[in-house]
Formats: C-alpha cells, sequence, structure tokens
C-alpha cells in the first residue's frame, strides 16, 4: 500500500517523497515494494525508482536525480529534522502506534486505528467493498475483519502464514506456480505448504526471522504471472484516494489543515 501511494504521488509529479522504514522490512509482494531498497540500494516499480538515503542528509540528492527515497528509520526521527507538507501512516497495523496530527501539515491513517479529526487528519477505508478509498473526515474506517480479501472467492486459504517462530528457508520465487499441498518454504524445521494451486505473487524475503501466524506469502489462484509484478487494483484504489485528499486541501483556498 506504502509503495502504491508514493508511486501514485511521484507519478501525479509531487517528487520530495521519503519512505521511512524498519531494519528488516516484512513486505510480502516484494516486486511492488519500494522497501526492498533497504536491502539492495534500489527499487524500481512501475518505471519509478527508489533509492536507499542514509540520512536526512541525504534526501535531497536523492531527489536532485529524481527519484523516491527510502531510508531505514522505525522510529521516525528524521521528522524532528523537517516539517513535511504531508504525513502518510501506511503500516497498516491496525492500530495507531504514535501518529499525531501535529506532525505534518497533513496527516494521514490508512484503515483502522485512526480517528480522523482526532488523532489524524483524515482517514482512509482500505477494506475491500463499496467503501474501498472513501475519504473519512470524521471517525473511523471499518475494524479489521481478520480475514484477507478474497480472490476468485478464496480468502484464507490463498495466504501463507508462518507455522513458529524461526528464520523462513525457500528456493521458490515470485511468479512460481504452485500446486495445492507443495511444500513453499520452512520455518525452523516445520515445513510450509500452499493449501491451494496457483501462482506465487508474494514471499517474504527468504533468511527473514518471523514470528508465528506472521503472514509470509501470496498465492494468486487466478494464476496471471504479470499480476506479480504490478501494482494491485485494491493499492491503486487506496494510493488515488490519499492523491485526491492531498488535493482536496493544498489546491482549496487557505492551503492545508491548520
Amino acid at each position: 500500500m506504502a509503495s502504491a501511494l508514493a508511486w501514485r504521488l511521484y507519478m501525479a509529479n509531487i517528487r520530495r517523497i521519503v519512505m521511512l522504514e524498519t531494519a528488516m522490512p516484512l513486505a510480502v509482494r516484494r516486486e511492488v515494494a519500494f522497501c526492498e531498497a533497504v536491502y539492495t540500494g534500489s527499487k524500481m516499480v512501475e518505471g519509478v525508482q527508489a533509492i536507499k538515503a542514509a540520512g536526512a542528509e541525504q534526501l535531497h540528492a536523492v531527489w536532485e536525480q529524481g527519484q523516491i527515497a527510502v531510508a531505514v528509520d522505525p522510529r521516525w526521527e528524521m521528522l524532528r529534522k523537517m516539517r513535511p507538507d504531508v504525513l502518510v501512516d501506511a503500516i497498516l497495523a491496525k492500530q495507531n502506534l504514535g501518529t499525531r496530527r501535529h506532525q505534518a501539515l497533513l496527516v494521514i491513517g490508512l484503515g483502522p486505528g485512526f480517528t480522523a479529526g482526532d488523532d489524524v487528519h483524515l482517514v482512509i477505508e482500505t477494506q475491500r467493498g463499496h467503501d474501498l478509498g472513501r475519504i473519512i473526515t470524521v471517525g473511523s474506517a471499518e475494524p479489521d475483519t481478520g480475514l484477507p480479501g478474497a480472490i476468485d472467492g478464496i480468502t484464507a486459504d490463498r495466504v501463507l502464514r508462518a507455522p513458529e517462530e524461526g528464520e523462513f528457508r525457500s528456493s521458490c520465487r515470485i511468479g512460481d506456480w504452485v500446486e495445492k499441498g507443495a511444500m513453499v518454504g520452512r520455518v525452523g524445521d516445520t515445513e510450509v505448504a500452499g493449501r491451494i494451486q496457483g501462482v506465487l505473487r508474494g514471499l517474504i524475503r527468504p533468511g527473514t526471522w518471523v514470528s508465528p501466524g506472521l503472514k509470509i506469502g501470496d498465492i494468486d489462484p487466478r494464476g496471471n504471472v504479470t499480476h506479480c509484478f504490478t501494482i494491485s487494483d485494491k493499492a491503486r484504489a487506496i494510493a488515488g484516494s490519499v492523491l485526491e485528499a492531498v488535493l482536496r486541501v493544498y489546491n482549496r483556498p487557505g492551503g492545508a489543515f491548520e
């Protein structure tokens, strides 16, 4: 989600973008996640490139190259050195981990855990359905259901989760075809097998230390390999709503929220 909205803002010529990440990102859809730059130094998503920046002092150098900056800063220390126009909390933790309205002129929260008009200015609905992408100006998004969105009628069975704590190991690659019951990897000595057949649309980086129940993979029953390397419909919808929210505020008389 964070990468999709960064991509959408960049394509709308909003180019001074920095994404704050953990030292070991847990993205599953790594082929469309700018956080891969933390490991590889750079990452291209649909023609837009992100570069790892060592700190706030390197942001301008990355921006001058026309690229998105990715920085390892899980505590958001950079916010103390800058006054961003817009801050988007796209952690998708289903709760607010400390984001507050005073941190930027416009603060947006994605999904449940935020209250528009209280801890953030605006909330974007992330639950699939009729209200996906709705911009909420007062109140909160729908509560987390605990179930992933259905693809071809399949929900929980398409998601691979860690059976226990340990290091995830796998020789599979994103885009591989997976048969039902086939082993995708291991956590410790425990096998992780697919419960449906389809294309491996996402897979957490092998070598990552995972906790029990953590999402570590995603099988797409539609079988279209190109979906593995492009932004999803849901992510595009949410990203478009973030762009609309920014334009609502900055293109109106009087500018941003006070």
